[in-house]
């Protein structure tokens, strides 16, 4: 569509489903929460996985959702001759603190439909972090709430354990 001229490089958009759906405009208290989650996983992770920020993963020829952070398997070229796939993601990560509910009603049920293993959804309307896991049908079967003072607890990464209050700032 860029190539066409319906879109520019500089359109905040994403593909859902074959919708072009318009992303909302970042912050500042999100900006600073994927700055924080990007730091703090690159150190976590950095031996098996790589911290992809605010890059496109091709879930179907119908949908390129733009996660905040998706932390995908390490691969030697980067992901240089293909956007990551579902296969290619341990975690999905989406920092809201407007789209919240828009992100549970689109994004998160088009990584459960994709088979993306987990999902996070760090809601900073409400303070809190959902934990997404074992998609089935097109659904995520579990859901943890993680609050201040408690750990995020990767289903995926079991060794990836961050403080909720380190994430959400």
């Amino acid at each position: 569509m860029t190539e066409a001229g319906v879109l520019t490089e500089d359109d905040r958009v994403e593909l859902i489903d074959g919708e072009i759906i318009k992303m909302a405009a970042i912050g500042p208290r999100h900006a600073a929460c994927v700055n924080r989650l990007a730091d703090f996983l690159s150190s976590k992770v950095k031996k098996f996985a790589i911290v992809s920020v605010q890059n496109p993963i091709q879930l179907s020829e119908y949908s390129e959702p733009e996660p905040d952070i998706t932390l995908l398997k390490r691969r030697d070229d980067f992901y240089a001759g293909s956007h990551p796939t579902p296969d290619d993601v341990l975690i999905a990560i989406e920092v809201a603190d407007t789209t919240a509910e828009s992100d549970r009603a689109v994004k998160l049920p088009a990584y459960a439909r994709a088979g993306i293993l987990e999902a996070w959804l760090v809601d900073l309307y409400n303070d809190r972090i959902e934990v997404h896991s074992r998609p089935d049908k097109g659904v995520y079967q579990e859901v943890r709430i993680i609050l201040r003072g408690h750990k995020v607890i990767s289903t995926t990464i079991p060794q990836l354990k961050l403080r909720a209050d380190d994430i959400l700032g």
